[in-house]
C-alpha cells in the first residue's frame, strides 16, 4: 500500500506521468475533479498533509503549458479547491478543535504537527493563513488552528481568499512559463526538489531560531525580595 501511494505521488509530480494519467484514466473534467480533490484534501482535511501541494501546482502548470490542461480553467478550479478546503478546515476547528488537541497520535495524525502550527499561528496571527500556503504541513493545519482560536470568519475569509489565489497562481504560472525551458525539462526532478526545499525553508529557519533562543532567566528569590 505504501509503495502504491509513493508511486501515485510520483505520478502527480512528473509531467509525463501526470499527462498519461489525465489522458487515460481521468480524461476531460474528471482530470480537473481529481486535481480539485487533491488540493482540497491537502488544505481541508487534517490527514492530507502528505500530499504534494507546491510541487503538484508547478507540475500542473507544466502540463498546462504542454497543452494538456487549460491554464485559466485549472487556476480557477484549484483556487476554488484551496479556498473551500481552508474554509472546511476552519469549520472543523470551530466545531471540534479542543477535542482534537486531546486526540492520541495515529498513522496520519500527529499532535506535533498541530502544536507546531499553533506556535506558528500564535507568532504571526491572521497572516499565518497566507504564509502557511507556502509551507507544507503548516498549510494543512493553519485554518484548523484559526478555527480553534475563534478568529472572526470575515477576517479569516479575506486572508483565505488572498492566500489561496496567490498560492495557486504563482506556482502554476511558474510551471507554465518555465516548463518549456530546456534546462527545466532536462532537470525537472531537481527543479521540483528545489521548490520543495524552498517551501520548507521557513520551517527550518523557525526551528533554528527556536534552538538559538535562550530561555528567559528566572530571577532568584533574593532579587525579588
Amino acid at each position: 500500500m505504501i509503495h502504491a501511494l509513493v508511486e501515485f505521488l510520483r505520478t502527480l509530480t512528473t509531467p509525463e506521468r501526470l499527462i498519461a494519467l489525465l489522458a487515460t484514466v481521468f480524461t476531460g473534467w474528471w482530470g480537473y475533479a481529481l486535481l480539485f480533490a487533491i488540493v482540497f484534501s491537502e488544505t481541508g482535511l487534517l490527514v492530507g498533509f502528505f500530499l504534494p501541494g507546491d510541487s503538484l501546482m508547478f507540475t500542473v502548470g507544466v502540463v498546462a503549458g504542454a497543452g494538456q490542461l487549460d491554464i485559466v480553467t485549472i487556476n480557477l478550479v484549484l483556487m476554488a479547491a484551496a479556498i473551500i478546503g481552508d474554509g472546511v478546515g476552519y469549520y472543523l476547528g470551530r466545531r471540534a478543535g479542543p477535542h482534537v488537541f486531546n486526540r492520541p497520535d495515529a498513522r496520519f495524525f500527529k499532535q506535533e504537527h498541530l502544536l507546531k502550527t499553533k506556535a506558528f499561528y500564535d507568532k504571526h496571527g491572521g497572516k499565518t493563513i497566507i504564509y502557511a500556503r507556502f509551507v507544507p504541513i503548516v498549510r494543512t493545519f493553519a485554518p484548523f488552528v484559526a478555527g480553534v482560536a475563534e478568529m472572526k470568519y470575515s477576517r479569516f475569509l479575506s486572508f483565505n481568499v488572498f492566500g489561496g489565489i496567490g498560492w495557486v497562481f504563482s506556482l502554476t504560472m511558474l510551471g507554465y512559463r518555465l516548463g518549456s525551458v530546456q534546462f527545466v525539462r532536462q532537470n525537472f526532478d531537481k527543479v521540483v526538489l528545489a521548490i520543495i526545499v524552498l517551501s520548507v525553508m521557513p520551517m527550518v529557519v523557525e526551528y533554528l531560531k527556536s534552538r538559538r533562543r535562550k530561555p528567559e532567566r528566572i530571577p532568584a528569590a533574593s532579587e525579588t525580595a
